[in-house]
């Protein structure tokens, strides 16, 4: 349900135990960043460290090169991704997050606010500390949203599992690594190579 007071929320009340929305999101005014999944308020536990930002850069600058000229575009955070579950407006939508990199290929979904609807395809970087989220939360959500392909890239181990929705369900390939050169199905043609990603 919905928050039944009218009153404008300046920031989230984590104790709140209804639902926020994508509206209630637009009022907040915060320098830290927050996710949105299910009407339930996520922070984030600290700024990316150097890693996941370098890993972020180079994998949003593959994609960025390969896909010049072409429908598909690729976004980076912080990219607003909302996700409704049955109506378009802000007050029925409960889940908004911020993708490390997303390409969308239907311009239909892209508006001023960022994407409005299930992405592509979704990369993710674990970081210390929301392993949990990346792992469990948006696993399902994206799965149940229809993201048609989740990478989940695994910086310390230095590998990557690609996650294709198959008959509504996520089917893992193994885990790729130094040495493996990964492609997408929803980007055909499109190719990056691990041992470039993870050199230090």
């Amino acid at each position: 349900m919905l928050r039944e007071d009218k009153n404008i929320v300046k920031e989230p009340d984590l104790s709140y135990g209804g639902l926020y929305s994508y509206a209630d999101y637009l009022e907040w005014n915060l320098d830290e960043t927050l996710e949105l999944i299910k009407g339930k308020v996520f922070k984030k536990t600290a700024a990316p460290n150097r890693l996941h930002q370098r890993l972020s850069l180079h994998i949003a600058s593959e994609f960025y090169q390969f896909l010049k000229g072409k429908t598909c575009k690729v976004y980076e955070a912080p990219f607003d991704v909302r996700l409704p579950h049955k109506s378009l407006r802000n007050e029925d939508i409960h889940t908004v997050v911020q993708p490390d990199i997303c390409v969308i290929c239907d311009p239909e979904k892209l508006d001023v606010a960022g994407c409005l609807g299930a992405p592509d395809l979704v990369v993710e970087i674990l970081s210390p500390g929301n392993n949990q989220k990346e792992l469990q939360i948006k696993y399902a959500l994206y799965e149940e949203s229809g993201v048609k392909e989740y990478w989940i890239v695994y910086p310390v181990e230095q590998s990557l599992i690609i996650h294709l929705l198959v008959n509504d369900k996520y089917k893992p390939s193994r885990p790729f690594t130094v040495g493996d050169v990964v492609g997408s199905s929803c980007v055909e043609g499109f190719q990056m190579n691990l041992s470039e990603l993870f050199q230090e």
